[in-house]
């Protein structure tokens, strides 16, 4: 029989919370920096205490008198401060151009950008590193110290080396292919993943039908505001007794409400074992103030939803962008289709059944992912070609007799039957309807 114990699962909700923490450590312009920081802090002091102990010949090319030091030192830190304030009004701007023209969901992909968090932290690092080796320059002395100096010339160097490699990135991360794919990127990891792995969860029992609920039920509220960035479905299940139901009120990139129903347990447990239930479900549910894509793949949908949709609105008008969105969701989806989604009803081997009633199914993200530009595309006639183009390729796929994806075919359907209507409520003539129809009827035989 496999361990449900509540201790069992807890390495699993500590790796859920690390991941949670390590994604927003990557998300933020202050921790990397600060690390380096502190980095040339230390290696200033390792520095200085071994120019007084020692020299090292093989550095004699960088030997210089103490007023030149001084010079380069004071140099460099003025330079390093400058520079650092030039490259956080050119983030500041690449942020604002890239949430005005596409969307402010996509800002995080330039926040987990490493190469501008190194960046500014050489910068400040090259700063820190001069300044403090600046009180330790002996002007009366022969010599500066050559390791101290030799050490600030390397974070100069490698300061000028980042600037012109930051610069090449931010022109090629304002391109809007490039943000697309780095978001389907992120999809095609967690597509990969499924059913099971280990960023969508380990499997907790066997799949069956969803059973008959009669009773009282211990209603579990939410503890938070924010969105569902993850949940343990094995902490769940761990959470209550053996021979019982909990059903899930929410999924993974849903909001929820602080009080609003988070689960439902039957049969109702006594007041001691109910207490000990709802902490460990709100402990098992992570929640935070943004979406993530830790385990929510209709977060990919969502952004590249709103980049297409931004595309087509009447200030931006850019059919173009819009097909490419159109082609990356289909990027993400036509793998979504072949792999197995967890099951929404399971039991395991002690008798604890996990319902998941909200979570996504292949239809919904079929609608997800074009329910909404399709509205906007009527109007675009290539757009809306496009869109039957790979509605009809995925139909294709869905309808693979060794899929059973009978339900994303009923909607594939649905959205090509809701194109061909969006496109003559759009006011299209004729000449360009007849393409539409056409690939939708080749489709249809």
């Amino acid at each position: 029989m496999a361990d449900r114990s509540p201790e069992s699962v807890a390495p699993h909700v500590r790796r859920l919370r690390q991941r949670a923490f390590s994604d927003r450590l990557r998300e933020s312009l202050l921790f990397l920096p600060l690390v380096l920081l502190v980095g040339a802090v230390l290696a200033e002091a390792a520095a200085r205490e071994i120019d007084k102990h020692s020299r090292i010949g093989w550095l004699a090319p960088f030997t210089m008198a103490p007023d030149a030091a001084v010079t380069l030192l004071s140099t460099v830190a003025g330079a390093t401060i400058t520079t650092a304030g030039v490259v956080f009004s050119l983030l500041v701007v690449s942020l604002q151009l890239a949430s005005g023209q596409f969307s402010p969901r996509v800002l995080r992909t330039f926040w987990r950008d490493r190469m501008g968090q190194v960046l500014i932290g050489l910068l400040l690092a090259a700063f820190a590193y001069c300044v403090l080796a600046l009180s330790q320059i002996d002007t009366k002395a022969d010599d500066a110290p050559t390791l101290t100096m030799t050490g600030a010339i390397v974070l100069a160097l490698a300061s000028i080396l980042a600037i012109v490699v930051f610069l090449n990135r931010i022109t090629r991360q304002q391109y809007v292919g490039r943000i697309m794919e780095r978001i389907q990127g992120e999809a095609d990891e967690l597509v990969q993943d499924l059913p099971y792995g280990s960023r969508m969860g380990r499997r907790v029992g066997d799949p069956i039908d969803p059973p008959d609920l009669t009773g009282a039920a211990l209603l579990v509220r939410a503890h938070a505001d924010g969105w569902v960035q993850q949940v343990s479905h094995s902490a769940v299940l761990a959470a209550v007794q053996p021979g019982s139901v909990v059903r899930l009120e929410t999924r993974v990139g849903a909001y929820l409400i602080r009080d609003e129903p988070l689960a439902r347990i039957w049969p109702q447990p006594d007041a001691g074992t109910a207490r000990r239930a709802a902490r460990a479900i709100g402990e098992a549910v992570i929640v935070g103030a943004t979406r993530t894509m830790q385990q929510d793949i209709d977060f990919a949908l969502r952004q590249l939803n709103d980049i297409g949709l931004r595309a087509l609105s009447p200030a931006v008008n850019d059919p173009t962008t819009a097909i490419e969105v159109i082609l990356r969701v289909t990027s993400i989806l036509r793998p979504l289709l072949r792999a197995d989604l967890p099951g929404q009803a399971q039991r395991d081997d002690a008798g604890r059944v996990l319902l998941t009633p909200w979570d996504l199914d292949h239809a919904e993200y079929i609608r997800h992912g074009y329910g909404q530009i399709r509205l906007y595309a009527g109007a675009h006639p290539q757009v809306a070609l496009t869109l039957v183009r790979v509605l009809r390729m995925l139909h294709d796929v869905a309808d693979d007799e060794g899929l059973h994806r009978g339900a994303a075919v009923e909607e594939i359907d649905r959205q090509l039957a809701a194109v061909l209507d969006d496109a003559k409520r759009a006011g299209l003539p004729d000449s360009e309807l007849e393409p539409l129809t056409a690939a939708a009827d080749r489709q249809q035989e």
